[in-house]
């Protein structure tokens, strides 16, 4: 894949002075519309800061379409729909997606060791949509009334292409308290069942992270 041709930050674009002094004088860039960053990913919503192949701080990315939206790498331009997504590898560049809404994920390169529950329990009634050295993706997908049984989590990133399912969650034998998540969660290990008690299919973009030696 081809580098980018447009640098990273249009400068037709307008930055408060104050977000303007931060990007030059602390050691990250300057995201402009983060939806989650922590120690191991940068999630940016309709926006690519790490389309650039070579900008620091990013190594893998994947690309989720929120609507429909084209994506040029190289001679390549895709049509891409809601839900479906995009892997590029460290050092791949992309130009940034247009036509509608998406999401970025960028992975940092030096993130720490991903943790996972002392029991691996695989979930059932999930799609597989790319297998990493560091990580899977898969969409996780629940219809109303319908349970997915006791299963395992290592830590992940969890994208709500439906936002709105009610979801009942069984913890150490406990209901868990209920919430209503933001579309963008970065969720910690877990063993648990869950039943979608609403109305509304659950469908989620999921990249969980793989534990080292597992």
């Amino acid at each position: 894949m081809t580098t980018r041709e447009y640098p990273m930050i249009p400068i037709s674009k307008r930055w408060p002075a104050a977000a303007l002094f931060a990007a030059v004088f602390n050691a990250g860039p300057l995201w402009a519309a983060a939806a989650l960053e922590n120690a191991y990913v940068l999630v940016s919503r309709d926006d690519a800061p790490c389309a650039q192949g070579s900008t620091p701080g990013c190594a893998e990315r994947v690309i989720v379409a929120m609507g429909e939206i084209q994506l040029r790498f190289g001679k390549v331009l895709r049509a891409m729909r809601r839900g479906e997504v995009a892997v590029f590898k460290a050092g791949e560049s992309y130009r940034p997606p247009t036509g509608g809404a998406f999401f970025e994920v960028a992975i940092k390169p030096n993130h720490p060791p991903a943790r996972s529950p002392a029991e691996i329990i695989q979930p059932a009634k999930n799609t597989i949509v790319y297998e990493g050295e560091r990580f899977f993706i898969y969409e996780e997908r629940l219809a109303p009334g319908d349970t997915r049984e006791r299963h395992s989590h290592s830590q992940r990133v969890e994208i709500r292409i439906n936002q709105g399912p009610l979801l009942r969650q069984i913890i150490d034998g406990k209901d868990a308290p209920q919430e209503a998540p933001s579309v963008v969660n970065f969720r910690e290990p877990i063993i648990h069942s869950v039943t979608n008690v609403g109305d509304m299919p659950l469908w989620n973009f999921i990249l969980e992270f793989r534990p080292a030696g597992r």
